[in-house]
């Protein structure tokens, strides 16, 4: 078969009834089905299918699922395993926005997420929001930094992806728009190979309200995606990126695999892949991994 649909939902909730639904609605598109492949029991499944294009496949799988809590991503069987990994951060490998959570110690929370809000909808443009958000924050003890470290969390599935793909040889880099400060945690936290991101300037004490140029934005993602590939030898083909909002668009549409996360509109409709109800773990299931390929998280 050319091609295979991934079904993934969270644990428990992916049942034979669900996939009967789903291989009648391709078979009535006139698809080729071959038999399924469960990659983890009532979680994640493969169907080989031949003889219809991925979009026309996930748009009769996803009508047919309804309401149900089940992804699906359809591409080619072929190159399936990715060897690069770029992954944006805030709302993806961590559960909250940083700079957000950061703002909230200088009582600024809701004046700076309701811009960051804006930007990852692709209203307003990033550099000029980063820098605007950032400047507010200016005289802040650096002492908020730690302490919105301490209180930012894993998105479920994070240290399973990237030390997964990290064993099969895969390079594994965060390309955020956030900062240095939580970008290099996240990477020693997860595995990550390297990490790529703006740096927040301060005096030592406080926050000067200023941010290193050039600021890291959407162009800087994809440059990262394309620079990354062709150091290691890679086409671009052999790439999976994921991310949520609209600076990661770019860095999306050029991967092999591009993947929205429980993404903002304007990026889980332009995405060729969407995840909206499975953990991180998806993005394996969706290179073929089985559940017991797959490193604890």
């Amino acid at each position: 078969m050319s091609h295979v649909l991934t079904l993934i939902a969270p644990p428990g909730r992916l049942s034979s009834a669900i996939l009967a639904r789903v291989r009648d609605a391709l078979s009535a598109l006139g698809a080729d089905l071959g038999a399924p492949d469960w990659l983890a029991e009532a979680e994640a499944l493969d169907l080989p299918f031949s003889h219809l294009n991925p979009e026309q496949a996930v748009a009769a799988a996803r009508a047919a699922l309804q309401a149900e809590p089940v992804d699906a991503i359809a591409q080619p069987a072929e190159g399936r395993r990715k060897l690069l990994l770029i992954a944006d951060m805030d709302s993806t490998i961590v559960t909250s926005e940083t700079l957000d959570e950061l703002a909230a110690y200088a009582g600024l929370k809701d004046r700076v997420a309701e811009i960051t809000r804006r930007s990852m909808n692709g209203k307003l443009d990033f550099a000029a929001a980063l820098r605007e958000r950032v400047a507010m924050l200016k005289g802040l003890s650096v002492d908020a930094l730690e302490a919105t470290w301490k209180q930012t969390h894993l998105m479920p599935g994070a240290r399973a992806l990237v030390r997964t793909m990290s064993a099969h040889g895969a390079h594994c880099a965060l390309a955020s728009g956030g900062f240095t400060f939580f970008t290099g945690r996240v990477a020693e936290l997860c595995g990550f190979q390297s990490h790529h991101s703006n740096t927040l300037l301060d005096d030592g004490r406080t926050l000067s309200g200023t941010v290193a140029e050039p600021v890291f934005d959407r162009d800087a993602k994809l440059a990262t995606l394309t620079r990354l590939a062709a150091e290691k030898g890679l086409p671009l083909s052999a790439t999976i990126a994921v991310g949520d909002g609209a600076n990661d668009l770019a860095m999306i549409g050029a991967a092999g695999l591009g993947v929205a996360y429980r993404a903002k509109p304007v990026v889980a409709n332009a995405a060729r892949a969407r995840v909206d109800h499975a953990d991180l773990r998806a993005l394996l299931y969706a290179q073929g991994y089985r559940a017991s390929d797959i490193a604890a998280d």
